[in-house]
């Protein structure tokens, strides 16, 4: 028989080692060796080894007698120490390493499923806030079974194959030990309940498909892809447990004449020569009506004119936004002869030369590109 290795060499570990050394030591190779994770050839029988080494040092009786005889135990005669039989089965261990521990009950309360609509709103009702009623259509209790599933009158009974618990145990024996695997219980689908008698309504689910009209406030100051939580509004929970929420996603239209950006709005404003360069007092729509806006004398086109506090509601603040107006100047296309004699002379003036008997813009660029 091949003679055993020092258990702390298994563990790699010094014989002062602490517990807490011992214990990150062993869960370390436990997860390397386990055979469910490694599959190399002897990965069963490394993984035994860590074991028997961990049950021994991580015991202080057994770790003194260790420490004083090695191997042969003088309390377990020539077997020594981790004399083979059962040592808990790999289902157990790797549970303990791989989130098994904590595994649900099939029959706790659940939290339903959350839910998303998208709904689409005008500009202005972004702005200034909206209320209105959906219907979506979402899944609820049984008003008839109060969600068990179960006819009324009756009530569902705890699975005698897996006594509630919704998993059945497997037991294995093999040349290293018992095996337990853990698998859903075939007999009740890992409910841990049968129904015997269903409801008639939900046919034993608990659940119905229902359209719910729900009244949704929608806050001034919304921008486009914004999200409205709505708190207990999803799907009903199971076995008692709370609803889901309802996430509403926000889809704003484009304005024919305002643009967005955060709180603050843009336009853009024509103005003719005659006012651009002489200056006016004109008046531009704003969200809430309209304002006049003073147009000093030589204003150029693209220049922004701005309205404090004529933006958008601030949705996290306090105050609104401001509006920005750029104006544009328009030249016009079809001048009467009156008014092209009229700027010929404000040319004329200025010093300024038409160009009307040269050659087209483009018959230019032409000569241009030949280099003539």
């Amino acid at each position: 028989m091949a003679e055993k290795r020092d258990y702390y060499e298994v563990l790699g570990l010094s014989k002062n080692a602490s517990d807490d050394e011992i214990k990150k030591a062993y869960r370390k190779l436990a997860r390397q060796y386990h055979p469910d994770v490694n599959k190399a050839s002897d990965a069963e029988a490394k993984f035994k080894e860590v074991k028997e080494a961990y049950d021994v040092l991580s015991d202080s009786g057994k770790r003194a007698r260790y420490d004083q005889y090695g191997h042969i135990d003088p309390n377990q005669g020539m077997g020594g120490f981790g004399g083979g039989g059962d040592f808990g089965g790999f289902g157990d261990i790797f549970d303990m390493f791989f989130g098994g521990g904590g595994r649900r009950d099939p029959n706790a309360p659940q939290r339903g499923n959350d839910l998303q609509y998208a709904m689409t709103i005008e500009f202005k009702e972004a702005v200034f806030g909206k209320e209105t009623d959906i219907t979506i259509p979402r899944t609820e209790n049984c008003d008839t079974c109060f969600g068990s599933g179960a006819k009324p009158g009756t009530k569902p009974e705890t699975c005698s194959v897996c006594h509630g618990s919704g998993q059945q145990e497997v037991v294995q024996n093999t040349p290293f030990g018992r095996m337990v695997n853990r698998r859903s219980c075939s007999h009740c689908g890992g409910r841990g309940q049968i129904i015997r008698e269903k409801c008639p309504t939900c046919a034993g689910s608990g659940k119905v498909k229902k359209q719910r009209k729900i009244h949704v406030r929608i806050p001034a100051g919304v921008d486009d892809g914004a999200q409205l939580r709505m708190s207990g509004e999803g799907e009903g929970g199971l076995r008692g447990g709370p609803a889901g929420d309802l996430y509403i996603v926000i889809r704003v239209k484009p304005d024919e004449f305002f643009d967005r950006e955060g709180d603050d709005i843009y336009c853009e404003f024509p103005l003719t020569f005659a006012q651009a360069a002489l200056g006016d007092e004109i008046e531009v729509p704003t969200l809430t009506g309209k304002a006049k806006v003073k147009i000093p004398a030589g204003t150029q086109t693209g220049r922004y004119f701005r309205l404090k506090g004529q933006g958008v509601p601030r949705l996290r603040g306090i105050g609104n936004g401001d509006q920005h107006i750029k104006v544009v100047v328009v030249t016009p296309s079809n001048l009467s002869e009156e008014q092209k004699e009229l700027l010929r002379q404000f040319a004329a003036l200025d010093g300024e030369h038409t160009h009307e008997n040269e050659q087209s813009f483009f018959d230019r660029m032409k000569r241009a590109f030949r280099g003539e």
